[in-house]
């Protein structure tokens, strides 16, 4: 039996992980590892690690690395404390496979720590661009380090392959986090409200805005662009998530909750949705707003607008209901105005899902449950240009 270990540490990522979780744990010839670290342990940002105990798995190892500073400093000092905490668990654990999915600071410390270790990696979300934010060059440097490569896209896949990946370990699976929208049971409208406790307006705006971290020092001017632009908005309601521990992310926590606290007859915020309200949300609200990778992947599959504001997802590609909008309380206003138009909404209801049919899941057990790994030595991959 291969012993396969999973790290999770937020709650956005352990919402995207859980159909494959429930496959891997399901299958007899492998073992469930789960590694909760980060943000999860962190009662700041909602101590997650309830999520994943009461959605019925078991945490095996909790992995302490999360600061209490969103500076540059702390970040980076989470990832040796980070770094440190794996070495010994994976020590402990001895795996056959570790699953990372995407680009955060702690799974560049898990990937580093498997590296030294000789274990080998399988990275979900490689070859993904997003030129505003240090997550870029984290998920490239986790592509490097990993063995098999389980990309959203098919031009994804080119791009690691592009990076010296050889073809035959990259696979196009499409974007993991839509196997959770076919298979659950989403909330309906009055299931929805009473479990956030807030009743819904004529009108409703989902919003989820994090740090540009490749910027300084920007977070509140950002952040008070699109307050600005919401002040404009008459018979809406407005449901916000906080941001998550990157730099000056307590920077947009703090003006999300002055907000809320001042507007509490209209707004309403969270540490953490959880899955089932989160991806429920999206099927009662009329748009998302803000700069979440969930923007892209998984709100277009309901048919509703996002409005992407700035440069942190810039670089990713997008599907016809995503509305780019600069950072500047005119410009977010006017996307806000093309996202409520009629024309526009009935545009895309027959848009094409660029990111898969919400499958991954499956097609990633099966490459898992045939690879055959017995050498890590990697030869780099040269394209003929």
């Amino acid at each position: 039996m291969r012993k396969i270990t999973v790290i999770t540490g937020t709650r956005a990522e352990f919402g995207i992980l859980t159909p494959l979780l429930k496959k891997i744990r399901n299958n007899p010839n492998l073992e469930l590892q789960i590694v909760a670290c980060a943000m999860h342990l962190s009662p700041e940002f909602g101590y997650t690690i309830r999520d994943i105990e009461t959605s019925g798995f078991t945490v095996d190892k909790k992995v302490e690395c999360l600061l209490s500073s969103d500076s540059a400093v702390g970040v980076s000092k989470s990832i040796g404390l980070a770094l440190i905490s794996f070495a010994e668990v994976f020590e402990e654990m001895i795996p056959d496979l570790i699953i990372i999915l995407g680009d955060r600071s702690e799974m560049l410390a898990a990937a580093t720590g498997a590296t030294i270790a000789n274990i080998p990696i399988a990275h979900i979300h490689g070859g993904e661009t997003t030129e505003g934010a240090y997550d870029e060059s984290l998920r490239h440097a986790i592509t490097k380090m990993s063995y098999l490569h389980f990309a959203s896209a098919n031009t994804y896949k080119k791009r690691i392959i592009q990076l010296g990946e050889s073809p035959d370990r990259v696979y196009n699976v499409g974007a993991l986090g839509l196997d959770s929208v076919k298979e659950l049971e989403l909330l309906n409208k009055e299931e929805f409200q009473n479990s956030i406790g807030f009743n819904l307006e004529k009108r409703n705006i989902l919003i989820t805005y994090h740090p540009v971290t490749l910027e300084t020092k920007t977070a509140s001017s950002q952040f008070e662009s699109i307050l600005n632009s919401l002040e404009k908005l008459k018979d809406t309601n407005f449901i916000f998530t906080h941001a998550n521990s990157d730099k000056e992310g307590r920077v947009i926590n703090r003006m999300i909750e002055e907000y809320v606290s001042m507007n509490s007859d209209k707004a309403i915020s969270f540490k953490s949705m959880g899955q089932l309200r989160y991806l429920s949300a999206l099927k009662h609200v009329d748009m998302v707003l803000g700069n979440s990778s969930s923007g892209i992947l998984e709100v277009p599959f309901f048919n509703i607008p996002t409005i992407d504001i700035g440069d942190r997802q810039k670089g990713r590609i997008a599907s016809e209901s995503v509305i780019h909008s600069e950072v500047d309380s005119t410009a977010i206003s006017k996307a806000i105005e093309k996202a409520f138009n009629p024309n526009f909404r009935q545009a895309i209801q027959k848009q094409e899902q660029i990111y898969g049919d919400g499958n991954s899941s499956g097609k990633i057990l099966e490459v898992i449950l045939q690879a055959k790994i017995e050498d890590l030595k990697k030869p780099f991959y040269d394209i003929n240009f």
